[in-house]
């Protein structure tokens, strides 16, 4: 059998017939979940603490959460370079408990997740007899063996409809690629906006009101339903857990996983979530106008985020105003008016800015600046 080119795709002949390779299968962006590799945090590499009733994004777009009675038990999640071999992965979220906890509350579970604009998934065509089914894909390793569960949350701006699989993990400590088709909800329509239309769960442990029933289809948000034999993580502090490589697609199997280029990648997180100031010193980030002598109005642009977002920062004196060939550093910082496109601070020092009208530079001071601009579903 010999190969050529056909318009650029390479193609195979058997005798006198070309046989085309399957592009629908292979098509860009067919990955609906976002940074399924792990490969961008911008929030940090490590996050401690995790309990107590959290609900914390960690790396980019995976969200920590805790629903119900909180136990004792406490994670640190981090950027891990423990991967599957040659799979082309560098990164994984790594799930550490540092505290234990044998005895998990009735109504307790705990799991991370991520959450997906409804109006990036009309195509599914949920809510009619066209539905289209979907696979998740994913490589996951713990230490820790047995069964575990993944839920679907349909339309939660809705009914919040719910789809519960579980998975096996078998041998300790080994990658393992584990394969889930959801069938597509023929009932209920995803509303068409950008609230969350549809969220994944993987759960690391559930009391027994989250763990006494069994699996089912699309239905209603049966608690008992949510992770049944669902294996408690927490147990003791040897447990981790990891996992890399997901991948939501449409059909009822799973392809090789969409691997993209770093700034395809993380732009699309940037629609989420954005950190405007650089982890350098000395840096301009922004340009303002001198309101009066004690204020400058430094204006940013960034990435269209999902919604008007809330606006963090650290300490005002990471910051500083250079105007009128003088240095000046900050001494309280507010936000202001931040749209979806941009926004501004308030940056305010003691004196001296001028001409009232006039404009000066916003620069970082520092090594540990953040200015968090935060539009996460």
């Amino acid at each position: 059998m010999s190969t050529l080119k056909v318009d650029s795709i390479e193609s195979r002949t058997s005798g006198n017939r070309v046989v085309l390779p399957d592009v629908n299968n292979y098509s860009p962006f067919r990955n609906i979940i976002i940074n399924g590799d792990m490969s961008v945090a911008q929030r940090g590499t490590s996050f401690t603490g995790l309990g107590d009733g959290d609900s914390k994004y960690t790396l980019d777009r995976f969200k920590w959460s805790e629903e119900g009675t909180t136990g004792d038990a406490e994670f640190t999640i981090t950027q891990s370079t423990d991967v599957p071999t040659g799979q082309g992965f560098a990164n994984s979220l790594k799930i550490d408990c540092t505290t234990a906890d044998t005895s998990v509350a009735s109504n307790n579970i705990v799991y991370i997740e991520q959450r997906i604009e409804g109006q990036n998934l009309q195509y599914l065509k949920y809510g009619t007899s066209s539905a289209e089914s979907t696979t998740l894909s994913f490589w996951v390793k713990s230490n820790k063996t047995g069964t575990y569960t993944v839920n679907a949350l349909g339309d939660t701006a809705g009914s919040g409809k719910l789809y519960s699989q579980a998975y096996t993990i078998s041998s300790a400590d080994t990658w393992e690629k584990k394969t889930l088709t959801f069938i597509g909800d023929t009932a209920l329509a995803i509303s068409n906006n950008s609230s969350n239309g549809l969220q994944f769960m993987w759960n690391l442990l559930a009391g027994t009101d989250k763990s006494s029933g069994s699996v089912q289809t699309w239905g209603s948000n049966t608690q008992a339903n949510r992770a049944p034999g669902q294996v408690n993580l927490a147990d003791s502090t040897s447990n981790e857990w990891y996992i890399t490589g997901i991948q939501l697609e449409v059909g009822d199997s799973a392809t090789p996983f969409e691997f993209l280029p770093r700034d395809v990648n993380k732009n699309r997180c940037l629609r989420y979530f954005q950190d405007l100031a650089p982890k350098k010193n000395d840096c301009r980030i922004a340009l303002g106008e001198v309101v009066v002598a004690t204020r400058l109005d430094p204006i940013f642009q960034y990435v269209e985020k999902r919604a008007n977002p809330s606006v963090t920062f650290t300490a005002a004196n990471t910051f500083s105003i250079y105007n009128a060939g003088t240095s000046r550093d900050c001494t309280s910082i507010s936000s202001d008016n931040f749209s979806e496109i941009c926004g501004n601070l308030n940056a305010n020092v003691s004196s001296g800015l001028e001409p009232v009208g006039g404009s000066g530079q916003f620069i970082t001071n520092g090594t540990g600046t953040q200015i968090f601009v935060d539009a996460e579903l």
